[in-house]
């Protein structure tokens, strides 16, 4: 007769992972702390009372929000009134010890890495798959660096040269990510007229299409073109970010940012719409291969030499 393995037993890869990964691993803890809550039959509610936590701060640990992963007082005390067996609590409080490994994200302050953008940066860094959609700039994972010195210069103009330059570092150090070994697969959908935008001068575009050219030609990398005479596209209305993590602990996650804030959307039900209207969008877009004579075009017409 076979023994069901522990709902945690699965995890143990994460244990191993060279690089740090505290927004993913604070997931992961939240969501294994969520399942067991609900094998031993405790609502959040009751689970919280009974800890003497607001329901709020149940939450958040569940969630696996927060700049800082829970306490491990906190994580014991809840897994103490789970009855959670030894093989469990002691794989999940290894994972909450590597949560609190900081990533190289983490070093900058708190003006330049506020905490939803600290959660995004820690999301993109651990995902297997990022899908985007935008409608005014390049991709910043794409972007080269004078092209990222224009977009920083144009959104806070008054802001002085060492913080642009920190925020271009910033970005520039995000970008190593299409680098690594393991990169995540990405899909950029773009608006031509993120193509026809002049940022920084026509040297500066130029050098940013080229680089838009030799990585929409690594296997990791899709780029598509919404032209500006598809009037019918379905586009959303402000810039999409989708997130997809291997295996099956993670819900898919969807960023909206705002001006100083954003959105992360988990409920299956509101992450699906997004997937449908992007690929919906992915349909109506230049193909790959005709997106790639779109930008070759673009450079020739208006960027030449």
């Amino acid at each position: 007769m076979s023994v069901e393995k522990p709902r945690v037993s699965r995890l143990e890869p994460y244990l191993s992972r060279s690089e740090p990964a505290p927004t993913l691993l604070k997931m992961l803890v939240g969501v294994q702390l969520a399942g067991i809550r609900e094998d031993a039959g405790h609502s959040q509610e009751q689970a919280a009372r009974l800890l003497g936590f607001s329901p709020a701060k149940l939450s958040r640990i569940e969630a696996g929000k927060g700049r800082k992963p829970p306490t491990e007082a906190d994580v014991r005390a809840l897994l103490g009134l789970y009855g959670t067996g030894e093989y469990e609590a002691s794989l999940l409080l290894q994972l909450l010890r590597r949560a609190n490994e900081p990533g190289w994200w983490q070093r900058y302050d708190k003006r330049l890495m506020p905490e939803w953008f600290d959660r995004l940066v820690g999301l993109q860094e651990a995902a297997t798959a990022i899908r985007t959609f935008e409608i005014q700039y390049v991709p910043g994972l794409l972007q080269t660096s004078a092209y990222a010195r224009a977009v920083v210069e144009r959104g806070l103009p008054a802001a002085p040269a060492r913080e642009v330059e920190r925020r271009v570092e910033l970005r520039m150090r995000r970008r190593q990510l299409l680098e690594r070994t393991d990169a995540p697969q990405l899909w950029a959908v773009v608006d031509e007229s993120v193509l026809l935008r002049v940022l920084g001068g026509r040297e500066v575009m130029r050098e940013q299409l080229e680089h838009l050219v030799t990585m929409a030609q690594k296997p990791h990398v899709t780029l598509q073109i919404v032209p500006l005479d598809v009037t019918h596209a379905s586009a959303p209305v402000i810039p999409v970010t989708y997130l997809r993590f291997g295996g099956s602990d993670l819900p898919d996650v969807v960023y909206l940012e705002q001006i100083r804030s954003a959105t992360f959307l988990e409920d299956q039900d509101e992450t699906e719409e997004y997937r449908v209207a992007l690929d919906r969008l992915a349909d109506e877009a230049l193909n790959p291969r005709e997106s790639l004579d779109l930008l070759r075009d673009t450079m020739k017409q208006r960027y030449a030499q």
